[in-house]
């Protein structure tokens, strides 16, 4: 069937595009595994009525199939790569199906916006960051800095440095690492020393990096031991995931996330991040997350997300009525997936 809809007439106009791509991706994602000839079909029927679509509907469609792993990976370069930054964002920032090859071939050829938005991934390697070091203006290398599942080669790191001097905020991102190496963290240290040494626009010496600092290693030290309290059962899940996120510290929820759903970091935080809330919702569901812990991880996604208040009142009265042993099986099947893969 999805052959067939790939000669599509030339005189269609956008809207009936717009009809037939939902119908299509409706069909197309009731199958869980879809077959590599399906995918292709499926993929060309995207990619062709995309070029036809204005950009909110484009948007639209993005935002939808962001974080779909069966997603072909043409459709996902397509809108990765769209010139309006608010089509490629979540893509960007969440599709499994993007490989370091079209992250970078999209960060040497974007605006800044696309590159922003790349430095939110979850995972992003060492070749990638390299790039984003070398193209990104302030806010890029602030992300960046930032995302503790963003690898630096050493050229990666020294340009990082070297790019960011005098910035007391990439200093103290960097100090917030938990993942330096002794030489990495001994540089930074001195860098924020010395920022902290250093004269601030007034004149008088400014010590915002070196509380940045500080900040940073008492929360490293916190949640490790947020887990181990949640390890023990000193503690309870709701009351540490409010906690984290009332502060806005999404990574750190994530972490959380992580180790008591027993997924992956990179999964934590793309179900936590994605536009649509199912994600978040089945495995909040599956580990017995009560309402007020769930309407709070929900405020931390409307101040990422910028979704309005109207948007979390829904997707809690949805989250009320799912079934625990329908999100507990849909998590084991994650889990599984991830176990194949």
């Amino acid at each position: 069937m999805l052959r067939d809809l790939t000669r599509m007439p030339a005189e269609m106009s956008s809207d009936s595009r717009r009809q037939l791509l939902n119908a299509v991706t409706d069909l197309f994602l009731l199958d869980q595994e879809p077959s590599e000839v399906s995918k292709e079909h499926y993929g060309d029927i995207a990619v062709t009525s995309l070029s036809h679509l204005g950009d909110e509907d484009r948007q639209g469609y993005a935002d939808r199939v962001a974080a779909l792993p069966s997603l072909p990976r043409n459709v996902a370069v397509t809108l990765g790569g769209d010139d309006n930054v608010e089509v490629a964002r979540l893509v960007l920032t969440l599709s499994p199906v993007l490989t370091d090859t079209d992250l970078a071939a999209i960060a040497v050829s974007q605006t800044q916006q696309h590159l922003a938005a790349i430095a939110e991934r979850a995972r992003l390697s060492e070749s990638v960051t390299d790039i984003l070091v070398e193209r990104g203006d302030r806010t890029v290398l602030s992300t960046v800095s930032a995302n503790e599942g963003a690898a630096f080669s050493d050229r990666g790191f020294d340009r990082l440095l070297e790019r960011g001097t005098g910035d007391a905020g990439i200093a103290g991102n960097l100090a917030r690492r938990s993942d330096l190496a002794p030489k990495r963290a001994e540089r930074v240290l001195r860098i924020v020393e010395q920022l902290s040494d250093s004269p601030g626009a007034a004149g008088t010496p400014t010590d915002e990096a070196v509380s940045l600092a500080r900040q940073a290693r008492q929360q490293r030290l916190e949640v490790k031991l947020l887990l181990s309290d949640l390890t023990a059962k000193v503690r309870e899940v709701d009351d540490v995931l409010t906690m984290l996120a009332d502060e806005d510290r999404a990574f750190h929820l994530a972490q959380v996330l992580s180790q008591v759903a027993e997924i992956t970091p990179e999964q934590a935080l793309r179900v936590l991040m994605q536009r649509n809330a199912s994600g978040i919702a089945v495995t909040c569901r599956s580990l017995g997350v009560g309402m007020t812990a769930f309407r709070a991880i929900l405020q931390l996604r409307a101040r990422r997300l910028y979704f309005s208040s109207r948007d979390i009142d829904d997707d809690v009265d949805a989250y009320a009525k799912l079934d625990l042993a329908t999100a507990e099986r849909t998590l084991r099947f994650l889990k599984l997936r991830t176990k194949i893969a």
